[in-house]
């Protein structure tokens, strides 16, 4: 399939390895298995994201934990459904895999982390500020794919971006670039029970309106 589909999700990301394959799904014979990268940030921190590889990629019977692992594709999402609702699950569907170098070797390498979406706002975004007087908005991005599908993209905007994102209208035109990243949240079960959870999002660092009525914006 020409690359011009897949100009609208476009994800480039590099990290060390830090889990065995897990298989995922089958689709017409090819198996899928998900790949956990463990991507620093510009602080201390890091963030582990799920990569979703293909078997005709890479050998997915071998242990990589301690590589470091480059690869390209998009952020995909899917509904899951568990008991009575649907769940977004987020990972990076690998179109490329590259495995750069082992822990045991010396020479730097880049980390990349850079993703870039072109979507339509598909819920009014949230605006807030933080105790501290931070400013944040919370957008979801439709972002579509070929054959009528779409991916939904949680994305967070801080600062101006905050509040120019909240300027924004269901249904515009939005381009956003940045970097994927992960946040621990608990997630209540019961009166007596709470579940610690991963969520997945795009941390934004730019984004524009290229809606043609600028009014929409």
């Amino acid at each position: 399939m020409p690359d011009k589909v897949f100009t609208n999700n476009q994800v480039v990301i590099s990290g060390e390895v830090v889990s065995e394959f897990v298989f995922s799904h089958e689709v017409y014979g090819e198996g899928f298995y998900i790949l956990e990268l463990s991507v620093p940030r510009l602080s201390d921190a890091y963030d582990i994201i799920p990569l979703m590889i293909s078997e005709r990629l890479i050998d997915t019977k071998q242990d990589y934990r301690g590589c470091f692992l480059e690869a390209t594709g998009q952020f995909r999402s899917y509904n899951r459904h568990e008991e009575t609702k649907n769940r977004l699950v987020l990972s990076v569907f690998v179109r490329e895999v590259n495995i750069i170098r082992t822990e045991t070797e010396d020479e730097e390498i880049q980390k990349p982390n850079q993703i870039f979406l072109d979507g339509y706002i598909c819920k009014p975004p949230i605006y807030r500020k933080t105790p501290l007087g931070r400013e944040i908005a919370d957008v979801l991005l439709a972002v579509n794919r070929p054959y009528g599908k779409s991916d939904y993209i949680p994305c967070i905007c801080w600062g101006r971006n905050a509040r120019y994102a909240e300027t924004f209208n269901v249904g515009s035109h939005v381009q956003i670039w940045g970097r994927i990243q992960s946040r621990e949240y608990q997630k209540k079960i019961s009166e007596d029970e709470v579940e610690k959870r991963v969520a997945y999002e795009v941390s934004v660092s730019k984004l524009e309106c290229v809606t043609e009525e600028a009014s929409e914006c």
